[in-house]
């Protein structure tokens, strides 16, 4: 037999697609081909099976191999085609036995010696397995736990190709992988909380609205104020991760190569604080073929900007999609790809260059020029975007030595919690989201309708402010959150009235 497939898999956005991996070794001078548009990392496969071959015990076969991947109008990349490489070239070359193998998915890079390693993208790739109908998976045995995270597959776990070959020759007994202990509990981070947090009662309230809605946040203030400490704390108050939610984020970092290899599923909401020297293709993703970026490695979670200002202009630019459609799609010559998207944008700034416009006790040293050149360089349609425009002053001596317990994380979390059930029950029709920030024009007209006296102040402040009508449906959603944490089924007018406090800031600043 001159001739073998077997199969593996490779990841294009976010799923899993099979790749047939045919090999033929025929009559010739020795040689070794790899077509089916592989990456360089791939190219260099071919080195990598023969030494492993070699040092396995095995013979590489003195003939013209050839090794396509099918579909071949698909570029592959990546190290994870090695172990079937090596298995076709030992079918083919007949040193181990031909057998069925159609139910067999393949996966796995060879060291040198023989040695199996991990890889990335495990998870999107054995879920479009399970969907194709596939029944078990041979893989590097630091991948097993996170591809058990799929039902209805034998999930085998190999430390060496040696151990392969044997398996397939009957030689070797290996079972399948089964979970010693449960997947893990969402807990809080106890190292962080919010009564760590001196005074800022105002800031704290603003960011308990935002984890309740899942609205964005903008804080300005002068160094010191605690602005970081403020957005560090928002994943202790914000609800748990639904399991279909801690899949999704786990196929994210998982094609991303950031899954931690102890733990295969993730089930904290993720918080990301890229520097402010990020490119734009760290940010929305990028690549030959794209990988996530660094708002899709924050989905369900928070996006941490910290001085806001100092981005790139263009940085900040491309969230404004993303910021209004939950998605982001990336196009490269090789491949046009979405990723999901929907996060909580904190962003946080200084009023000045050099933070001190406006405080009461330290001068500011900007010019009129420089501090409007600063603040400029975040535009107006990306601040239309964000929900609660947030003024952090600095702190009193009072409000740092004050014996008053402040509150903790866990309180605050039992009321976003509330709200979030309440906002689950009106959106229980949708499957696309189940939170207040994410509603359409449409829903808001449905969800958010006022009284006559709060439509008064709507109205008033529309004009005074000169809302756009992005910004009319922002302070609506807000309102309703504040509703919904007041567990109130009607929008009061005190509800409006604190929604539109925090647009406010919008005048002295940009206004």
């Amino acid at each position: 037999m001159s001739f073998a497939k077997v199969y593996s898999a490779a990841v294009m956005g976010m799923d899993g697609y099979k790749v047939e991996v045919e090999v033929d070794t025929a009559r010739g001078l020795p040689s070794f081909d790899l077509i089916g548009l592989p990456d360089s990392a791939l190219r260099e496969a071919k080195e990598r099976v023969k030494a492993a071959l070699k040092n396995s015990g095995c013979q590489v076969p003195t003939r013209r191999i050839t090794v396509n991947l099918a579909p071949a109008d698909r570029k592959k990349e990546g190290s994870a085609f090695d172990l079937p490489i090596a298995v076709g070239i030992l079918i083919a070359s007949e040193q181990i036995g031909s057998q069925d193998l159609a139910d067999i998915l393949f996966l796995g890079e060879l060291s040198l010696d023989g040695s199996l390693r991990p890889i990335a993208g495990v998870l999107p790739m054995v879920m479009d397995w399970e969907k194709q109908g596939g029944r078990r998976v041979f893989l590097p045995a630091e991948n097993a736990e996170e591809a058990a995270l799929v039902n209805g597959l034998e999930i085998y776990p190999f430390h060496t190709l040696g151990e392969v070959i044997d398996f397939l020759q009957g030689e070797g007994k290996i079972d399948p992988y089964t979970r010693n202990s449960p997947l893990p509990i969402p807990s809080l981070n106890l190292a962080l909380d919010y009564a760590d947090v001196k005074g800022q009662e105002n800031a704290k309230r603003a960011l308990e609205i935002a984890a309740a809605g899942g609205h964005n946040v903008l804080m300005i203030g002068p160094p010191g104020s605690g602005k970081t400490m403020l957005a560090r704390r928002l994943p202790t108050i914000l609800p748990e991760l639904s399991f279909v939610e801690a899949l999704e984020v786990t196929r994210i970092y998982s094609i991303a190569g950031l899954l931690p290899p102890e733990q295969p599923l993730i089930r904290t909401r993720p918080f990301r604080a890229p520097h402010h020297t990020i490119s734009t293709a760290g940010m929305v993703g990028g690549g030959r073929i794209p990988r996530p970026g660094e708002i899709s490695l924050a989905h369900t979670g928070v996006l941490f900007l910290d001085e806001f200002p100092e981005f790139h202009r263009d940085v900040l630019e491309v969230l404004r999609q993303p910021l209004e459609e939950g998605r982001v799609t990336v196009a490269r010559v090789n491949a046009t790809l979405t990723y999901p998207a929907r996060f909580m944008l904190v962003a946080s700034m200084n009023p000045c260059p050099c933070g001190f416009f406006g405080d009461p006790v330290r001068e500011c040293s900007c010019t009129p020029y420089q501090v409007q050149k600063y603040r400029n360089k975040v535009s107006g349609p990306l601040l239309d975007r964000i929900d609660l425009h947030l003024e952090v002053p600095r702190l009193e001596y009072n409000d740092i030595a004050g014996g008053i317990p402040a509150e903790t994380s866990r309180e605050i979390a039992r009321r976003v919690k509330l709200a979030r059930q309440i906002q689950e029950e009106r959106f229980a029709s949708q499957e696309k989201f189940r939170y207040n920030a994410a509603m359409t024009a449409a829903q808001v007209r449905k969800h958010c309708s006022l009284g006559r006296e709060a439509k008064a102040l709507m109205r008033q402040a529309f004009q005074k402010l000169g809302l756009s009508a992005r910004a009319h449906d922002r302070i609506l959603k807000l309102a309703r959150t504040i509703a919904d944490l007041a567990q109130e089924r009607e929008i009061k007018v005190e509800h409006v009235a604190e929604a539109l406090q925090y647009r406010q800031l919008d005048q002295s600043l940009w206004g």
